[in-house]
This record gives C-alpha cells, structure tokens and sequence, in this order.
C-alpha cells in the first residue's frame, strides 16, 4: 500500500463516546453515570416488567442529573450534560409509551368508564408508574422558579398526553372529558338563571335579553390571559351554554386600566407574558384552555353518556358572538376562530405573534387557514403578519366592523337579529359546518402533535430570548 492507503482507519467515537464525554467534562462521578448509561431500558409487551424497570430508570436518571448543580448555576458543559441526560430519558418515556399508553390510559379511566380531565391524568399516571410524568410536587417545586431556571419536568407530561391522543379511542375519551362541564358549573348556572349576573372576578356572566354576556377582566395586563383568569372563564362559559333562559353568547373583554385605553373595553392581550417569563404559566395551562374552553366554545358542553362527535349529536350548545375592542392579541385571536359571529371597531386589530413569543398559537394553525387562506396564515403566525380589521383581509375572520364608539351596539343587534327568529337550528347548522372543516376527531389529531411540541416551546431557550428581546420581559414587574 501507498501513502494514505497504508494508514488504519481512526476510530472515531459513537454517540454512547460522546455522551459519556460530555458525563464526564460535567464532572459527574464515572461509576454512577457508567452504572446509568448501561442501565438505559428496552421495553417489551409486559407492562408490569417495563413499567419496574422504567420507575428505577427513571428515579436513577433523577439522581443523576440532581448531582448537577441548579440549572441557573451550572457551567456551560454542566448544562449540556444536563440536555443530553434528559434527552434520553424522554426518549426512554416516548419508548415505554409506544409500548403501553393504552395500558396506562385504560388503567387510569377504568377502561373508559371514568372522566379524567388532562391535570388529573397526567398526575394520576405520576401515581400509577412514578417517573412517567412529574408527580405534583416535582411541578410545584419549578412553579417558584423563573422560566429560564426551570429544567422542564412537565415536557414529560406533553409527552404523555400526545401518545394519549395519538389513539383515536383513547383520544376522544380524553376530549370527552375535556368538554364536560366543570365540577362547580352547574350550582354557577343555577344562580345565573336566579340572578341573571355572576361576578367571578376575573370572568362575569350577566344576562342581557336573549343573550348571555361572558366578559374576561383581567385590567392590569389589558385582559390578558393567565393562570388566573382560566378556571373561572371556563366554568361561567359552562354555565352561560348550560343556561336555559339564553339563546346566545357573547365573549368580550373588559374595560382596562392603562391610561392609554382609559375606560375602554379591550378584548384581549393574548397570553400574560410577564407571567410567562417568570414562570407562572403551567404547560398544562395550554392544553386545558385549547381542549376546555375554547373547544367548549366551538362544539358546545358534552353529557357523560353520549359521545360529542358530531355524528353523535351529544353536546349541549349555542352560537358565540364576539365583541371585538381595540384588539385581539394571541390567544385573543385563537378566541375569533372559534367563534360563530364577530363584530369589531374600525380601529381595532388582530395578531397571533408566536414566532415573538416562541410558542404555537393554540389551535389557529388549525383554523386560520379556513379564514384567511394558508399564505396568509403562515404571514400571520411565522412572520407576525397583522390584520386590521377594517380591511379585505380582517372582514375575513370580522363579519361586522362599525366604528369603535358603536361595537357593542352593534354586537347586541346581531344577538336580536339571532334570536328574532329563534336559534332552533344553530346546533345543527354547527355541527354541520364542523363535520366538514374540523370534526372533533380532527381535533384529536391535531392536540396529539400540539401537546408534545408546545411543551419543547415552552421550555426552549427561544422562548426567553423572544420575550427579553420582543417585550422586555427582564424589566417588566408582575
């Protein structure tokens, strides 16, 4: 042989090489990180043997990666090895679920019999196999810290529900749950029905006619939405679709206190994201708003012994007006797509900045392109596009633009002009319309793909750097 030819080809290291290397640069102790490297599972068909080795994996991984110092401490080779033992074991929780969600689904709802919303899911699966998804004291301890600082135990929980979802009967059982009414709707309706108003603080519902009025109030923060604010929107959304006396809803915000808007209703900021910089905002806070509020909104409340599908015809609903003010930001315009009727000012506007904020915009990369076209919506959710209401493109999501000082005029006209003639056929004019843009089936699917992603966003470097350079989070207060 000549040259090059004569030399032995250099072995280079595989990826075990490399992660051990980077183990070892973090100053981990080399037994206990060789002990877990060998120790990575393979799973099979028996729950019960995977589902052992899968809680010892994963309590060692825990310990593992606790002899690193806090994420907000650790060095730069301490944090790579930190991203490189929690890769791996996501990837061993994706593994085991290949294999078993639909035990563990089926276990946990006593084989579909038993209505498990997404926060008792996935904590009663924290119970049922310990490390498959972070038991409530795991969240709470991250819920103190900042978002940065925070090494995203609750992925596991993205993870979780999308392998749920992923199954088309498991799914829909989830989304089922999901769209029936909160424990505390029922006794809200029936005082609604006695008093005609209920004040919640940061949702009310007050009757007005034939309509039922769902105002979000959240005034510091232009109404934005927050772990403050969801619970309390949902269970009066229940009650105003449960109540008997109204034909109609209207979802609007309320008015603000920044001197700017002094004294004007807003509709919505979208998202708090000074909350959601400082961490206040749960994962599970996306998925419960997407699959109970605002789905609550579009399909109606289900009963427990019929399904929702459309086919099924098993939901209790009502068509939805909203009042557009100023503008609708965010989860705002997620709340449009969703709705049967808007009426917006002349000056008011729309936007869903997920690429400035670094998260999926709910479900409007599902709808919007039924409004506005794929284009456009790849504008608006990639590219920060905005639409003015008062143009060809905002009458396309806006059915009614007056002038600001006339929107809620005009708002309670349209909810006359429903119910004049009665609103005997809306349900079924609704399911109709979902049957052939976005049964809930569809629905399932899409959640399967939004839980796991919206969970990696929401934990993602991006994400902070968005937030300190699109919004100044570092030096805004709560």
């Amino acid at each position: 042989m000549e040259g090059s030819a004569a030399k032995k080809p250099i072995k280079t290291g595989g990826p075990d090489t490399v992660l051990r290397l980077h183990l070892a640069k973090a100053g981990l102790p080399d037994k206990p990180a060789a002990a877990w490297m060998k120790a990575r599972p393979k799973f099979g068909k028996s729950f019960s043997r995977d589902a052992d080795t899968g809680k010892k994996f994963w309590r060692d991984s825990t310990a593992l990666i606790a002899m690193l110092p806090p994420k907000a401490k650790r060095t730069p080779d301490q944090q790579v090895a930190a991203q490189n033992l929690l890769h791996a074991v996501r990837r061993s929780r994706e593994d085991f679920l290949t294999s078993h969600a639909d035990t563990v689904y089926r276990k946990l709802t006593n084989n579909h019999a038993k209505f498990l919303r997404v926060d008792e899911l996935c904590y009663a699966a924290a119970k049922l196999v310990p490390g498959l998804t972070p038991a409530q004291t795991d969240v709470n301890a991250e819920a103190e810290l900042m978002q940065s600082e925070k090494d995203g135990v609750e992925v596991d929980q993205g993870i979780f529900l999308s392998h749920v979802l992923a199954d088309a009967g498991n799914g829909m059982h989830l989304c089922h749950a999901m769209l029936l009414p909160k424990p505390q709707s029922d006794e809200l309706a029936m005082r609604f029905l006695k008093d005609g108003l209920v004040d919640l603080g940061p949702a009310r519902i007050e009757r007005k006619g034939q309509a039922a009025i769902l105002t979000i109030s959240n005034p510091r923060y232009l109404n934005a939405e927050d772990d403050g604010t969801l619970a309390e929107t949902e269970a009066l959304a229940d009650a105003a679709i449960l109540d008997g006396l109204n034909q109609i809803c209207v979802l609007r915000g309320g008015v603000v206190e920044h001197p700017r808007y002094q004294g004007r209703n807003i509709f919505s900021a979208g998202i708090n994201l000074t909350h959601l910089y400082r961490g206040k905002i749960p994962f599970l806070w996306y998925i419960t708003r997407d699959m109970g509020v605002v789905n609550k909104m579009f399909r109606g409340v289900a009963r427990e012994d019929i399904g929702p599908e459309e086919t099924k015809g098993g939901t209790h609903e009502k068509p939805w007006v909203a009042q557009l003010d100023v503008f609708a930001i965010g989860g705002g315009c997620q709340y449009l797509l969703a709705m049967d009727y808007v009426v917006a000012g002349a000056d008011a506007y729309m936007t869903l900045p997920a690429r400035k904020e670094g998260i999926i915009p709910g479900a409007a990369n599902l709808r919007l392109t039924r409004f506005v076209g794929a284009r456009a919506a790849r504008q608006a959710i990639m590219m920060g596009r905005r639409f003015d209401c008062d143009t060809p493109e905002g009458k396309m999501i806006c059915d009614i633009v007056v002038p600001p000082d006339q929107v809620e005029i005009a708002t309670m006209k349209v909810c006359d002009d429903f119910t004049s003639s009665g609103v005997v056929s809306a349900a079924s004019n609704r399911r109709a319309f979902r049957i052939g843009e976005e049964s809930l089936d569809d629905f399932r699917r899409y959640m399967a793909v939004y839980c796991r992603e919206q969970a990696y966003c929401h934990f993602s470097p991006a994400l902070i750097a968005n937030l300190e350079k699109h919004w100044n989070a570092a030096n805004r207060k709560m």
